[in-house]
């Protein structure tokens, strides 16, 4: 059997407040949810937001993540490729986010982690920022 990863279908982050969350990222990502799923008490429970043709950002109800989530920062952090890393990450701040991990550069890429107002890592990483190293020649580009 032939086990081939093809790329992050979805990124869910958790929030108290889906509404509130939903609001914040529908002005950081430019457009709102194409997908909406009422919650509790009729509060919005879910909300889907298209971040390109294969990927979708979704946030959930908090009380809805499954027995023993991790609902405070840490553990895996997954990175939204972005192309201007210091403008997303200026934006970010102005919007609220506070920094997680601080700029780093890793040869060829340069990452940043914040957290969104409501407590979810926020990734980010670039191979156009003026940190990184191309020593070992420009970064690979999966086809």
């Amino acid at each position: 059997m032939d086990v081939t990863l093809r790329g992050i279908a979805s990124i869910t982050y958790w929030a108290d407040d889906v509404a509130a969350a939903a609001a914040w990222y529908t002005e950081f990502l430019g457009a709102g949810p194409v997908f909406t799923r009422p919650g509790a008490n009729g509060q919005l429970g879910y909300a889907a937001f298209a971040v390109d043709e294969r990927t979708r950002l979704a946030i959930a109800g908090r009380a809805t993540a499954p027995p023993g989530a991790a609902l405070e920062p840490g553990g895996a952090v997954g990175h939204w490729r972005v192309d201007d890393l210091d403008a997303v990450l200026d934006q970010l701040a102005a919007m609220g986010a506070k920094e997680w991990i601080p700029l780093t550069p890793h040869g060829p890429v340069v990452s940043a982690s914040v957290l969104d107002p409501f407590g979810n890592v926020l990734g980010l990483i670039s191979d156009n920022h003026p940190a990184a190293d191309f020593r070992g020649g420009p970064p690979h580009r999966p086809a």
